[in-house]
């Protein structure tokens, strides 16, 4: 198939909805797809370049304010220039990942060519509120004038899917859309797996983080808990990541008399190191609690590590408490820090719920993501023709 995916954010900026499109497109032309892929460039300019076997038509972005490293497409660019790359490409099929304008833009051309649609949702209000200048008592109104436009923009599409069947229910009862399919957003389970195997031993157990440092990640939470255990509890902290509350939470690490040895906050790593980094660690730590899924939560689980988690929206499906790790009510310090000190106290312990994740995550394995996408794919075209 000739496949277009439309995505308002895409590498280099990192995100779970970026990766999610990123491995996508690039799966999907090792399975013998011509892809192409829209999404904002990296400067003021339309470009086109090929990224791992993926056609990128970069849409002209400007920097979003108050957002480090997100870029924001116009409408007055989106239109015109989604509509010449349509025409251009000519795809069999359209898959869109969101509602904005390069979303929107795709949408609206599926629609006109008669073109099949596929959508998928990444939007979780408590990832955008936290990040805009919305009153308070006005958040909720916005988010329900969000959903009402995601509505407009995916009721347009054959098929719609979310990464998970709670993040499915979430969209039905929001947009009121129904027939969502729950797909995960899958992970290459093999890449981190190898990494664990090669990690070198080290004698302080290393609590990781991986994720963007804004308000809903809630990082802060981990900071707090790994202050309060006792001086003799050996530990490091590893946050990979960064965001607008980076300098917060450094301060307050620094505030707490976290000092590098304990808690160091790793910016950006390339691929390389990313994984490595999964390999070599002994707890994965997610207090988020507005994953719809959590990719960086399957490529912890694939190199084997046990996962202390935020029991919010998506993490219970992949942390099943007490086998795989431990979740934790959103908020309670005592409760974070009780778990990562069991833990941090009980190699064994830390080894068997390691081995369980492993095997919780090969039904999150990539190629069966793939798989049926590609199903979905012919299901949207055959549904097209049938109208």
């Amino acid at each position: 198939m000739k496949i277009l995916i439309a995505n308002d954010t895409y590498a280099p900026h990192i995100n779970g909805a970026a990766r999610f499109t990123e491995r996508l497109g690039q799966g999907l032309v090792k399975r013998g797809h011509e892809v192409h892929q829209l999404a904002p460039s990296t400067n003021f300019h339309h470009y086109t370049e090929e990224l791992e076997g993926v056609i990128v038509h970069r849409v002209r972005s400007y920097p979003f304010w108050g957002i480090p490293d997100f870029r924001w497409v116009a409408p007055w660019d989106a239109y015109p220039e989604v509509a010449r790359v349509v025409a251009e490409v000519a795809p069999d099929v359209i898959h869109i990942q969101n509602s904005a304008y390069v979303g929107r833009a795709a949408a609206n051309e599926a629609a006109r060519h008669k073109i099949p649609l596929v959508g998928t949702n990444h939007f979780m209000p408590e990832n955008v509120m936290k990040q805009l200048p919305v009153p308070a008592v006005l958040q909720n109104a916005a988010s329900k004038a969000l959903f009402m436009d995601i509505r407009h923009v995916y009721s347009k599409a054959q098929v719609l899917t979310a990464p998970t069947p709670r993040a499915v229910a979430m969209l039905e009862r929001n947009s009121g859309l129904p027939g969502g399919l729950a797909v995960s957003c899958g992970v290459d389970t093999p890449v981190y797996a190898a990494a664990a195997e090669a990690a070198p031993a080290h004698d302080v157990p290393v609590i990781l983080y991986v994720g963007r440092l804004d308000p809903e990640k809630h990082v802060n939470e981990l900071i707090d808990a790994v202050a309060g255990m006792p001086d003799d509890v050996p530990y490091r902290v590893e946050i990979i990541g960064d965001g607008a509350e980076r300098q917060t939470w450094s301060r307050l690490a620094a505030a707490r008399n976290l000092g590098p040895d304990r808690v160091r906050f790793r910016g950006f790593v390339d691929e390389a190191e990313l994984i490595q980094a999964y390999g070599s660690c002994d707890i994965f730590c997610i207090p988020g609690i507005a994953e719809l899924q959590s990719i960086v939560t399957l490529e912890a689980m694939s190199a084997g590590k046990p996962v202390v988690a935020a029991n919010a929206m998506a993490l219970p499906h992949l942390v099943h408490s007490g086998e795989n790790g431990w979740l934790y009510t959103p908020g309670d310090i005592d409760e974070l820090r009780s778990r990562l000190m069991q833990l941090l106290a009980d190699p064994e312990a830390r080894h068997r719920m390691g081995v369980e994740s492993q095997r919780i995550v090969t039904h999150h394995a990539l190629a069966a993501t793939l798989e049926k996408y590609e199903t979905l794919y012919e299901r949207a075209i055959a549904l097209r023709k049938g109208r």
